[in-house]
């Protein structure tokens, strides 16, 4: 028995070392003492960081892109006239679709995503591919992206915040950046800790090395780290204080969407060649986008549930990103964990309402957040905390403490958005009222109909309510979803539906194309006019031009008995003409 005090005294001190090895900030808590009354020591956390392109969804813009349908031909640019390759998207042999730049080839053959060639030149061979989570993440060493048959000339990696409503570019490739985009080229290395998150231009990812040597574009994510944390990244103590003091650091690693924005293909160190277009094309075989969840330092682990990335939120928050207090614990306002003080960081964890008004009365009782069993003083005796909402308050209770809990004044907590509270007897709950900036709720938690959630603002942010703005014409009502789309009408698209679908015109609203030049053609030579009639030859006639004016039975000579108009004599006059004139 002896030996074992001193062990048991010892546990904690090693199980905490042992946590220190996993890594910095990989641990929410560690046990402790169970005499203090609070069995666990909280710290700030995150999650490891892991690949993530097994998460992402692919979408690539515009329709009609991808290569295959129709089946075409392309050519190599080592091999500009061996055009033996062919792209068939109804063969899944031949074919190449967007989910091929995610998927593993575990040895087998090698598979990519592959454009339409340039055969539209001098028209601009334009891509995007946009790559989504529908979650916060932080990328954690370099991004990179694999292209086949030669890196595109002239492109653009984009990043959004906000799950792609606004978009800003994070880096442009050129093979001569200053004719592409105006910009001086630029090598990460040449960044400072003043400049770290300036947005770049650079050479190095877009000069002709031949399609089989070097196939990679990245975005030099430990680059930029290694500013802060040394060539090696031994110094990341360094770069965690700078990502809580440097305006914007944290945020320049943090996204929720990436776009890459293809502008010209691989020209094979050379001019476009005109009379070999089927050589020129996108072709990507691989992204990979190291990253980790973005928890606001509240989890340690991310699970993928329900087809999406959640953090597994600890410190008593909630939400995908950790970022509100759960129920029964907003005695203060949410706020981010913290990387300070090193090496553990605070963990700024939510409390309960019932927990803080306790802690007034039992002042020498420690109440642990995972509602273990607590000791009061002599003057109260022992109780314990269950799972309940701010209504339902300690069972177990002596009897002058249960007394005094139920006496305390609720706490009124509204995010900032009202300062006055309303008590609903029969409900037994205290809800805020007249909530500003857009919001309502019980706790002014929610946005208003016509409103939605601004995922990059906290709840208790003025601007956590962004206006739908949906358009009156294209949409059905004012209200839109929680990621900000609004409900369009037929025919109609877009985030607040101001746009039209392909076969459909604006007029005060998307109405069906009657011609058009790609759906519905007007026929022998005809002219669509404004999406709306056929402009017919003097030869031809009806909706679409489909009828000559001289197909009556007997020819013209019928047509003009039956319609003997000057219109009807001139056309059927003129092939006599023309074959007089021919024979002199």
């Amino acid at each position: 028995m002896m030996c074992q005090t001193p062990l048991l005294l010892l546990l904690p001190l090693l199980l905490r070392s042992f946590t220190g090895t996993l890594g910095q900030y990989e641990v929410c808590k560690s046990p402790v003492s169970a005499d203090t009354g609070a069995p666990w020591e909280l710290y700030a956390c995150q999650p490891s960081s892991m690949p993530t392109k097994e998460f992402m969804q692919i979408k690539v813009e515009p329709p009609g892109i991808t290569c295959g349908n129709p089946p075409e031909r392309f050519c190599t640019l080592e091999n500009p006239y061996l055009c033996s390759d062919e792209c068939d998207a109804s063969n899944p042999d031949l074919a190449h679709p967007p989910q091929l730049m995610q998927d593993r080839e575990r040895g087998g053959p090698l598979t990519y995503w592959q454009t339409i060639t340039w055969r539209r030149y001098p028209e601009p061979l334009l891509a995007n591919v946009t790559l989504s989570w529908n979650k916060s993440l932080e990328v954690t060493d370099d991004i990179q992206v694999t292209f086949e048959y030669g890196r595109p000339t002239a492109m653009v990696l984009d990043k959004s915040l906000d799950y792609g409503r606004t978009w800003q570019p994070y880096q442009f490739y050129a093979d001569d950046c200053m004719d592409a985009f105006a910009m001086p080229p630029k090598a990460v290395e040449e960044l400072s800790a003043s400049n770290a998150t300036r947005v770049i231009c650079t050479e190095r990812y877009s000069r002709w090395v031949g399609s089989r040597n070097d196939k990679s574009v990245r975005f030099e994510v430990r680059a930029r780290f290694a500013i802060f944390a040394g060539p090696r990244l031994l110094d990341m103590d360094n770069l965690y204080a700078l990502m809580e003091s440097a305006k914007g650091l944290r945020d320049f690693f943090t996204f929720t969407n990436l776009r890459l924005r293809l502008l010209r293909p691989a020209l094979g160190g050379t001019y476009v060649q005109r009379e070999n277009l089927d050589k020129y094309f996108y072709a990507i075989s691989n992204i990979e986008v190291p990253a980790r969840c973005k928890c606001n330092l509240h989890a340690d682990k991310c699970t993928f549930r329900d087809g999406n990335l959640e953090c597994q939120c600890d410190h008593n928050t909630a939400g995908q990103d950790c970022n509100r207090c759960k129920s029964g614990f907003q005695a203060k306002p949410w706020t981010p964990g913290s990387y300070l003080p090193a090496p553990n960081g605070s963990p700024n964890a939510c409390t309960s309402h019932a927990l803080k008004g306790a802690q007034r009365i039992a002042h020498n009782t420690v109440f642990e957040a995972h509602l273990e069993p607590c000791r009061c003083d002599s003057t109260t005796t022992l109780f314990h905390i269950s799972a309940f909402p701010p209504a339902v308050y300690p069972r177990c209770c002596h009897d002058n403490v249960k007394a005094a809990l139920l006496s305390l004044p609720a706490d009124c907590e509204c995010y900032g958005h009202s300062n006055r509270c309303s008590y609903i007897d029969f409900l037994n709950i205290v809800t805020c009222i007249s909530c500003k900036h857009n919001t309502r709720g019980q706790k002014c938690q929610h946005c208003r109909q016509g409103y939605f959630r601004n995922a990059s603002a906290e709840l208790n942010d003025e601007n956590v309510c962004i206006e739908c703005n949906c358009n009156e014409t294209g949409s059905i009502h004012d209200r839109c979803n929680e990621m900000g789309y609004c409900r369009c009408k037929e025919g109609v698209t877009g985030i607040r539906c101001e746009e039209c679908l392909p076969g459909y015109y604006w007029n005060q609203g998307c109405i069906p194309n009657f011609c058009d030049e790609e759906l519905v053609l007007c026929q022998n030579g005809g002219t669509c006019v404004e999406n709306q009639q056929c402009l017919c030859t003097p030869e031809f006639k009806g909706v679409l031009c489909e009828r000559s004016v001289c197909e009556k039975e007997g020819g013209c000579d019928a047509a003009w008995a039956s319609d003997p108009s000057l219109p009807t004599m001139l056309l059927c006059i003129l092939p006599s003409v023309l074959t007089a004139l021919t024979a002199h």
